[in-house]
């Protein structure tokens, strides 16, 4: 009895092993098709709940879509810039480089129109990533298809790897190219990505040092320092990245910055540089349909970037709070 008793207890032990490795990665592939059977009609509903949020409030789309960089730039795109803090753990939305951050509201509307159509099924990480499709398509940008499966994690990632983890307004292209490198992505997918700040718009704290910096001078544009600066200092401070087509997914940003009038130092370090890196701005701003590729191609790939291993997910039924068991 004691012999029989004792493999069960093993056989429990392992069967539980089991079940927390499996909770603790994103697992198979992400497809497409990943909800046909469990929730038909998912992208139906995202694209849905995205069109009213943005007829309603046209920054909402810019805004969703910078949502999903920072999700997916910390710990992969696991929707843990969407969980509030708690008594036990801080939350990303209260660090320095997302405290600007809005569009919260729409995922929440998604994600409760969701778990009315399909209760627990549909994670908030996939929310993000399809309605930031969704945000690109409603600016007039490229379509993708966009693969799903992604869990929740349960935990927000520390202050300090999420400080240290986000691309800066005042990165030069070799940092640029270094934090993209770190997920996966080269110098072509952060070029293009980079395009996405053809729209939205940037607060004055974070443009300031390009435009009454002194040691910029060959690389700005005089007439745009002048506009910035008085922009700078308009009520709201904040001046759009393009501001011929602020609100139009096009290849005007690259066009800008071949003019000295990329608004971030981040932004400008992309061109001027010579070889490769100007090639590509060149050939994007010439060519609005090799933008649309690259850039599709690029969400794409970063959207594949996993929860790191070990870490606890599951499929959140409220994206600010992991699920209490």
């Amino acid at each position: 009895i004691s012999s029989s008793r004792g493999h069960s207890w093993v056989a429990l032990e392992l069967l539980l092993s089991f079940v927390a490795l499996a909770a603790t990665a994103n697992g198979d592939e992400l497809s497409p098709g990943y909800y046909e059977k469990t929730c038909p009609n998912v992208q139906r509903v995202v694209r849905s709940v995205m069109a009213s949020s943005v007829a309603a409030q046209p920054r909402m789309a810019p805004a969703v879509l910078r949502l999903f960089f920072h999700d997916c730039f910390i710990n992969g795109c696991d929707a843990s810039i969407l969980l509030d803090a708690t008594p036990f753990s801080c939350s990303e939305k209260d660090v320095e480089p997302n405290a600007s951050l809005i569009g919260y509201t729409v995922i929440d509307d998604i994600k409760s129109a969701l778990e009315h159509d399909c209760p627990a099924t549909v994670s908030c990480a996939d929310v993000i990533a399809l309605a930031s499709h969704d945000a690109v398509a409603l600016l007039g940008g490229p379509t993708w298809s966009v693969p799903l499966g992604r869990k929740d994690s349960r935990l927000a990632a520390s202050p300090e790897s999420t400080e240290n983890g986000l691309p800066s307004p005042h990165d030069d292209l070799g940092e640029l190219v270094t934090m993209f490198s770190k997920l996966n992505l080269n110098a072509r997918d952060m070029t293009a990505l980079s395009g996405a700040h053809t729209v939205g718009m940037a607060n004055c704290m974070h443009y300031s040092d390009r435009v009454y910096g002194t040691d910029r001078d060959e690389e700005i544009d005089p007439s745009f320092t002048q506009t910035m600066q008085q922009t700078c200092q308009g009520p709201s401070g904040k001046a759009s990245f393009d501001v011929q087509t602020p609100m139009g997914f096009d290849n005007a940003y690259y066009k800008n910055l071949i003019a000295r009038r990329g608004l971030l130092s981040s932004d400008q370090t992309l061109y001027g540089g010579g070889g490769l890196q100007d090639n590509l701005v060149e050939m994007y701003s010439a060519d609005g349909e090799a933008f649309a590729r690259d850039f599709a191609k690029a969400m794409v790939k970063m959207g594949n970037v996993p929860p790191p291993m070990g870490m606890p997910v599951e499929v959140r039924l409220k994206c600010s709070m992991a699920n209490n068991y």
